[in-house]
């Protein structure tokens, strides 16, 4: 006869143990929220709101591939990599945010019985597509074609937050502050003077998150056990891990009741598949035996399946499959800096086009911090699919602030590096090397009131940050159709002292099409972009 667990100790502590396992991850995604939080809102404080992201192996593996060097903070990654030696893919079911995310929404659509949960639970032969896309997006990281953030679950759900939650969350709290006037929901709203955010192709950042949510009715943890290269590289470590799910073959009486809840699907009740289990404690907690432990390995290797189910066929055609990729991506041209696409304009501080996108992990962290809403994910017209969602300008719904360097505080991985203001303006010790400069504004006289229509108009050279002006204006009187006499300022772009911060482009009261607009000619981080052959200096008696 089973015994009462009731009265069973060491199932009391084994309980425990889950309901640990339960408080992490609510911390962790606590934690996640709360650095999506203070970025969304530009409360930086210091806190370290990309720590999540640098302490993922996969970010870290890749980066080092596609650089030749691991980057700042990502050697965080090592203490994951130690505790999954230790206690296997604890990680994605203690840790990721995602997984937690993919668990709850498990526990919400399956209503099935314990039959069919079980039929569920069990290991399948398909669940081997994760190495498959792990080897496949390795092999263009050490090609310099960096794209493991389309499917890195930090990534995912930092991108998710930022482009498709956060939004409609500001938007629901300026509706409910405009109707209600509470100043409590006016302090949480993201920034002063910005109603709520936009975000171009954040649809299909939409579609893919809860795509991937809603897939769990169809098969349990389906990212988590089908799909996530980060999973299949925690999987391959966790095959040397010390600890694992131990089954005592002289109490079992093969009940299957452990499958009814595990979320790897890693055939507790037969021999462990080690790289698939993530260490949930839920088999040992439904076991009415007590035949399951989570414990040092032993010496009954039979009882355990190490390895990742993955052949060398699998391998060879992963490995031709991740260097076929790399040429499809790059076939466009768009990475060089000789050809580009003029909408291509980077945030400041950001590296070198093809250094860039070897460096973007598409987390979107800038684009959330951002305080103007001017960075946006980039979509397939600007970049091509290499580029897909990493940050853009885009003048047509704000400007860059002159003294603003938050994207280059959060970013992870470097591809924008970390500036300060008096490097973006070029003061102090940076004046010899100038401004940051992020394009070159130009005005299409066809389109300028003063210049196409003979209407006055100074707004882009009002608003023109830049000390002197970049915009400047010839004054010319004229008569207009109705005999008045007029004097139109008509404008023009100093090259050599514009920054290509868009807030000409932004503010020109044309809005259909801008007079004025600004293209990434010209650009600081890039020589093969220039649009000068050298900048010429001003003199000091031109400077009063």
């Amino acid at each position: 006869m089973s015994k009462n667990k009731t009265d069973n100790s060491p199932w009391r502590k084994r309980l425990r143990l889950t309901n640990i396992r339960i408080v992490s991850q609510v911390v962790f995604f606590a934690i996640f929220i709360f650095s999506v939080w203070a970025s969304w809102t530009s409360r930086l404080g210091g806190y370290p709101v990309s720590r999540l992201l640098e302490i993922d192996p996969l970010v870290a593996l890749s980066t080092a591939l596609s650089t030749g060097y691991v980057y700042r903070y990502l050697f965080w990654a090592v203490l994951i990599l130690g505790i999954t030696l230790l206690f296997g893919r604890v990680f994605c079911n203690w840790i990721c945010p995602y997984g937690t995310l993919h668990q709850f929404f498990g526990w919400l659509f399956n209503i099935n019985g314990a039959p069919k949960r079980i039929d569920q639970n069990r290991y399948r032969p398909i669940q081997f597509l994760k190495y498959t896309i792990l080897v496949v997006m390795l092999i263009m990281s050490a090609m310099g074609a960096l794209q493991i953030g389309l499917l890195d679950p930090i990534v995912i759900m930092y991108r998710g937050l930022a482009t498709v939650f956060a939004p409609a969350i500001d938007m629901g709290l300026s509706a409910a502050s405009d109707s209600t006037g509470l100043t409590f929901l006016d302090k949480l709203k993201f920034a002063p003077g910005v109603a709520h955010r936009i975000f171009v192709g954040s649809f299909w950042i939409g579609v893919l998150f809860f795509a991937l949510a809603a897939a769990n009715i169809w098969y349990p943890r389906f990212f988590c056990r089908l799909l996530c290269p980060l999973g299949a590289l925690l999987g391959v470590i966790s095959r040397f891990s010390i600890y694992r799910i131990n089954r005592d073959v002289h109490k079992c009486t093969d009940c299957n009741l452990c499958l009814t809840r595990c979320e790897g699907a890693a055939d507790p009740q037969s021999q462990v598949r080690k790289s698939e289990c993530f260490s949930c404690m839920n088999c040992i907690d439904d076991c009415p035996e007590d035949a399951l432990s989570f414990s040092m390995v032993g010496l009954d290797k039979k009882q355990v399946v190490a390895s990742p189910d993955f052949s060398r066929r699998k391998l060879i055609f992963a490995g031709t499959a991740g260097v076929l990729s790399y040429p499809l991506l790059r076939n466009n041209g768009v990475a060089t800096d000789e050809n580009f696409s003029p909408a291509m304009m980077r945030p400041p501080g950001s590296v070198a086009e093809p250094e860039f996108l070897a460096k973007c992990i598409k987390c979107d962290q800038c684009i959330n911090v951002c305080p103007t809403n001017v960075l946006q994910p980039a979509t397939l017209a600007e970049g091509g699919f290499e580029a897909v969602w990493t940050p853009v300008m885009n003048f047509n719904i704000s400007h860059c602030q002159l003294k603003c360097t938050l994207c280059s505080e959060v970013c992870p991985t470097g591809a924008i590096r970390k500036i300060t203001t008096a490097e973006k303006l070029g003061k102090g010790e940076f004046e010899e090397q100038g401004p940051v400069r992020l394009g070159t504004a130009f005005i299409n006289t066809n389109r300028c009131l003063p210049w196409a229509n003979q209407i006055p108009c100074v707004v882009c050279e009002e608003v023109c940050p830049t000390s002197p002006k970049a915009i400047q204006s010839i004054d010319e009187e004229v008569k207009d159709v109705y005999g008045n006499l007029v004097v139109l300022n008509k404008p023009f772009i100093v090259p050599d002292l514009c920054i290509g911060c868009g807030i000409c482009h932004a503010e020109c009261p044309v809005v259909d099409q801008p007079a004025v607009y600004v293209t990434a000619v010209g650009e600081s981080r890039s020589q093969g972009r220039r649009l000068l052959l050298k900048f010429r200096q001003q003199k000091p008696s031109d400077s009063a």
